[in-house]
């Protein structure tokens, strides 16, 4: 005997009373477009990213921002190792220079750039104090007061001493502070062996640095020259002016 029609199937057709229901499907997790969650962390691409072809049979292209093939990051200078920020010390830093050492250098610099320039402008200084007292003592012997005896013009070639020594001493400067940026030793450091570096990554000034630094030395004659002795137990041996522009002085490693 025939069952009777279902009325819950759509086509009048009988449904087994032993067949599942199918089940309702819960909303997909995914988001819109597919990939990974929302709020989950993204998975870089792979490292080096593959090369771009070239145009008419050239060679691959490296994406932009990346060296090219084949490159090769060049060597640290002096054994220092490749900068973690300024004013912090590394750990493969050669050995620092003394202070004794720094003080030769500085008057083997002194004896062979300045003593002639300073000798020159002393001199010149010295023709016109004496001039000056020659004319106090005629006008003690006559009889003048001294507050209305008139001093001598400075003597021409006293001023020409004076100018000669500034203008020797001042390219002596400009001289020094070259060497020290392009090499980081001046004559003097040469001979004693001591070089002047950048602390954070061993490389030289420059002769902008360099002459800077020679101004700056300002700061080392302040409260009785300190600055100067300030190497004897400074942990990285600098002066002021070091501090300023973290630079150290290091024993030469060439």
């Amino acid at each position: 005997m025939s069952q009777p029609p279902d009325p819950s199937s759509p086509y009048g057709e009988p449904q087994p009373k032993d067949q599942p229901q199918p089940q309702a499907q819960p909303p997909s997790q995914e988001p819109y477009g597919g990939g990974q969650p929302y709020g989950a962390p993204q998975q870089p691409y792979p490292y080096p990213y593959p090369p771009q072809p070239g145009a008419y049979g050239q060679p691959p292209q490296q994406p932009y921002g990346y060296p090219p093939a084949g490159y090769q990051q060049p060597p640290p200078p002096y054994g220092y190792g490749y900068a973690p920020g300024p004013g912090v010390p590394l750990p493969g830093m050669p050995p620092l220079a003394s202070w004794g050492a720094r003080l030769g250098a500085f008057l083997l610099d002194w004896l062979m750039f300045f003593l002639i320039p300073q000798g020159l402008a002393g001199a010149g200084y010295i023709r016109i104090i004496l001039a000056s007292n020659d004319r106090l003592n005629t006008c003690d012997d006559q009889g003048i007061p001294s507050d209305r005896c008139s001093l001598p013009h400075p003597p021409t070639g006293s001023i020409i001493l004076i100018l000669l020594g500034g203008v020797l001493a001042l390219g002596a400067v400009f001289f020094i502070a070259y060497r020290e940026g392009s090499t980081g030793q001046s004559p003097g450091k040469r001979i004693v062996g001591i070089r002047l570096l950048k602390e954070y990554d061993g490389a030289t000034l420059g002769f902008g640095l360099a002459f800077g630094r020679r101004l700056l030395h300002i700061l080392d004659n302040l409260a009785c020259y300190i600055g100067w002795l300030w190497p004897l137990w400074d942990p990285k041996r600098q002066t002021f002016a070091d501090k300023v522009l973290h630079t150290v002085v290091i024993k030469d490693q060439t």
